[in-house]
C-alpha cells in the first residue's frame, strides 16, 4: 500500500512546526555570544614604550657592569704580573742588595756625623734625584746640632734637625 498523501496545508503546517521547533532549540540550547575585541601588545618595553625608560636604565646598568667587571679583571691581571715580577730571584736579590747598600750608607754617614774623631762638620750627596746636605753647628752655649736638609726632586724641602752628646746610654 502506498501512503496516502499530504494535503499543502498540512506541509506548511510542518515546515512551520519544525523551524518553529529549531528555533526553540537554538534559544533554549544556544549560551549567548559573549566577545571583546582583539587587542596586541607588545611585552618588549622598547616596542609598548611602558616602562620604557626602566628597561633602557637596565640595559644601560648591564652594559656599565660588564665595562667594569673587564677593566677590574684587567687590573687584576696587571698587578698579578707585577706581583710575579717583583717576586723573581733577580727582584729579590737586588731588594736585598740595595737593603745593604743604604744601610752602609748610613753607617758611615752617622760614623762620620758623630764620631768624637776628625768627624765631618759639612757634606752633602743625591740620592734617587733627591738632594741631603748636612752640617754640623754649633751654638753660642757650646751645644752642637746637625741640620740636615733633604730636598725632593719636586722642590719640596724638609730639614732635620739632630742635637750631638746630649743623650746618654747605659
Amino acid at each position: 500500500m502506498r501512503p496516502k498523501r499530504l494535503s499543502l496545508t498540512q506541509k506548511i503546517v510542518r515546515i512551520l512546526l519544525g523551524v518553529g521547533l529549531l528555533i526553540a532549540a537554538v534559544f533554549l540550547f544556544v549560551q549567548p555570544v559573549k566577545a571583546d575585541e582583539i587587542v596586541h601588545k607588545f611585552k618588549n618595553p622598547s616596542f609598548s614604550g611602558v616602562g620604557q625608560g626602566a628597561h633602557y636604565l637596565t640595559i644601560e646598568n648591564q652594559e656599565h657592569a660588564r665595562k667594569k667587571q673587564i677593566e677590574d679583571a684587567l687590573e687584576a691581571a696587571r698587578k698579578a704580573a707585577e706581583r710575579e715580577e717583583d717576586n723573581t730571584t733577580l727582584a729579590k736579590f737586588i731588594r736585598n742588595l740595595e737593603s745593604r747598600i743604604y744601610a752602609q750608607m748610613a753607617k758611615q754617614l752617622v760614623e762620620s756625623m758623630f764620631s768624637n774623631d776628625e768627624s765631618v762638620r759639612f757634606g752633602s750627596f743625591t740620592l734617587e734625584g733627591n738632594i741631603v746636605t748636612y752640617e754640623v753647628i754649633t751654638n753660642p752655649d757650646g751645644s752642637e746640632f746637625i741640620r740636615m736638609t733633604i730636598v725632593a726632586s719636586d722642590g719640596t724641602e724638609t730639614v732635620i734637625e739632630i742635637p750631638v752628646g746630649t743623650g746618654t746610654f747605659g
